[in-house]
């Protein structure tokens, strides 16, 4: 169960990371789509995080 928290933080934070990267490009902000890039990487660590736990529990 501990595995689903991460990866519904994970597709969170990658969802943010969009809409910032997004907002990024639209209002021309070097800085907010560089937000929007680490929001996204860190949400897909945090997914990756979920499913090697949720591998384990099932072991």
């Amino acid at each position: 169960m501990s595995g689903t928290k991460d990866k519904v933080k994970g597709m969170a934070n990658e969802a943010m990371g969009n809409v910032k990267e997004g907002a990024g490009k639209v209002v021309g902000s070097d800085k907010l789509r560089a937000e929007g890039a680490a929001d996204k990487a860190k949400g897909k660590v945090q997914q990756t995080i979920g499913k090697a736990k949720d591998k384990l529990d099932k072991h």
